[in-house]
C-alpha cells in the first residue's frame, strides 16, 4: 500500500468550510463541518490522483510505502459544540 503525505488548508466559507490541499492543483473540497470539509478533500485528492495514474502523469507528491506494521499518527480537528465541551 502507498500513501502521501499531504497538507491540508481550512478556512471558513459561506457557513461552511473549505478545505484545500495546496500541493496537489485543484484538490478542494467544501463541507458544512471541518470533518466534512477535510473528507471530502481527500475524496477529491484520490481522484485526482487516479485520474494521473491512468493517464500515466506524475502525481508530484512522493509516495511512501505502507507496510502492515508501519505505525504513524495524524492530526484532524474535530469539532465540539458549546454545549457538549461543557
Amino acid at each position: 500500500m502507498k500513501a502521501m503525505w499531504l497538507s491540508i488548508v481550512i478556512e471558513p466559507n459561506n457557513g461552511g468550510y473549505l478545505a484545500r490541499c495546496p500541493e496537489i492543483q485543484g484538490a478542494f473540497a467544501e463541507g458544512d463541518t471541518v470533518e466534512e470539509a477535510i473528507f471530502n478533500c481527500i475524496d477529491v485528492v484520490k481522484m485526482i490522483v487516479a485520474y494521473r495514474a491512468e493517464r500515466g502523469e506524475p502525481i508530484g507528491i512522493q509516495e511512501v510505502d505502507i507496510s502492515p506494521e508501519t505505525r504513524f499518527s495524524v492530526s484532524i480537528p474535530v469539532g465540539v459544540s458549546d454545549e457538549q465541551a461543557a
